[in-house]
């Protein structure tokens, strides 16, 4: 349908706002995991989680189920991925092709089974991540399922169906977009592409029993953030997922849940870095405040909710600017100074204007002059024209003298680009004229 424009109609300051929201989740969500407490499923970023707990109150929960074991990975490894951070140590080529989450992945695993006997420092199986396993690679494919067509006309699948499209289709825009910003290079995505890949991975993943996809920040972000620079660094990562997967699930399944805490925390703290929230205040009331909005909402409630209504707080204060500007004015200034009311239509004048119009006719003076200039209107709602008409008469009763400036005429405008062809065609018969001159 070609509708990734979509998603460029949202304003920055709510993209911004959006990465800023999903970066404090990720940071909050993974502090219990940090001290030991996993309860919460990991990658869950709702507010109100699926045991009936929220973000806030799982740190109550925590305190009483602290693991020794795994705040002492949650401390090396974080030491880990802030020394790998330092200037000296990107200096060197291997430690820029060897990145600090592998190393703290790696530390995970070797930690969980050289203390895997002691009782201060284990790390039992619910503290681990947990993958399901297969003895050989046919055993593998039976994990996959095939759908059942005979349900595949129903109008409640058809609902979730359409439902869950349209959810995901935005959520992606909106990645995309924040993923856009987060590229150093500045690349713009080609968005109705990236829709179209969407929707065939949908189908292929629902034909063999997956979950829905879609463009994710997290993993976009700590894929930029760890050196990718091109579309296959996304696609190198879906095959090693593959393989791990296949062929190394155990494996997966040694690694610690306070180890990829130490790694997220890294993400979310890039995400919503206290800079972002300074330099978005600095630019003034009209950035901050959908920014602050969709921060917010996008903790409390989801993503799709916050965006909605930083952009909903975005569209009124539009509403307000259209109502204030052009059309309010200080009649004090007007009477002390003696000269006319101008009024100064813009070019393009919508019904939105109306409010403000109405209010500037209203605190006009009785006895005054006013001249409404509409030179540069192209475009006047019909609205605001009857506004204005409706003005015209009852100014009279007010002794208020009303002088309407026209637009000029479409054929009496002066055309600078026909004006300069035609004195192009006039010097170069000067020219032709010139030539066959004679002697």
């Amino acid at each position: 349908l070609k509708a990734g424009i979509i998603g460029y109609y949202f304003p920055n300051s709510v993209i911004k706002g959006m990465l800023a929201g999903i970066g404090i989740i990720i940071f909050i969500k993974q502090i219990p995991h940090a001290f030991g407490y996993d309860k919460d499923p990991e990658g869950d970023m709702a507010f109100i989680q699926p045991d009936g707990h929220t973000t806030l109150s799982e740190f109550y929960y925590m305190l009483d189920s602290i693991t020794p074991a795994a705040v002492v990975v949650s401390v090396i490894s974080m030491l880990i991925l802030i020394l790998w951070e330092q200037t000296f140590m990107k200096k060197h080529k291997i430690f820029q092709l060897i990145q600090g989450p592998l190393v703290v992945v790696v530390f995970g695993i070797i930690f969980s089974n050289l203390f895997g006997e002691s009782e201060m420092l284990t790390l039992s199986g619910e503290h681990m991540v947990s993958l399901p396993t297969s003895d050989s690679i046919s055993g593998f494919f039976t994990l996959f399922t095939t759908p059942d067509w005979s349900v595949m006309f129903e109008s409640n699948v058809l609902t979730a169906a359409f439902t869950i499209g349209l959810v995901a289709s935005l959520e992606t825009l909106l990645c995309v977009e924040a993923t856009d910003k987060l590229d150093p290079y500045k690349r713009i995505t080609p968005t109705n592409r990236e829709l179209i890949a969407q929707g065939a991975g949908n189908m292929v993943s629902g034909l063999i029993g997956g979950l829905p996809v879609t463009q994710v920040i997290v993993r976009s972000s700590a894929n930029i953030q760890s050196g990718g620079k091109t579309k296959a660094s996304a696609f190198f990562h879906g095959v090693l997922m593959l393989i791990c997967v296949m062929f190394i699930p155990n494996v997966l399944n040694m690694i610690p849940y306070a180890s990829l805490a130490s790694i997220l925390f890294v993400v979310g703290y890039k995400l919503a870095k206290p800079q972002t929230f300074k330099d978005i205040y600095n630019s003034g009331m009209s950035q901050f405040i959908p920014f602050i909005v969709t921060v917010v909402a996008i903790y409390f409630t989801d993503l799709l909710v916050g965006i909605g209504l930083g952009l909903g707080v975005a569209i009124v204060q539009i509403l307000w600017n259209n109502y204030r500007i052009p059309f309010h004015f200080d009649p004090k200034e007007y009477q002390e100074s003696g000269e006319p009311i101008r009024i100064k239509l813009a070019e393009n004048v919508t019904f939105i204007n109306k409010a403000g119009i109405l209010h500037t006719f209203e605190v006009i003076p009785d006895n005054s002059k006013v001249i409404i200039d509409k030179s540069k209107s192209k475009h006047i709602h019909y609205d605001v024209k009857e506004i204005i008409d409706d003005f015209r008469k009852a100014a009279k009763y007010r002794n208020i003298q009303v002088e309407i400036i026209e637009p000029e005429a479409e054929g009496t405008k002066p055309n600078p680009v026909k004006e300069l062809n035609k004195q192009v065609q006039k010097v170069k018969r000067d020219e032709r004229t010139n030539e066959i001159r004679p002697a």
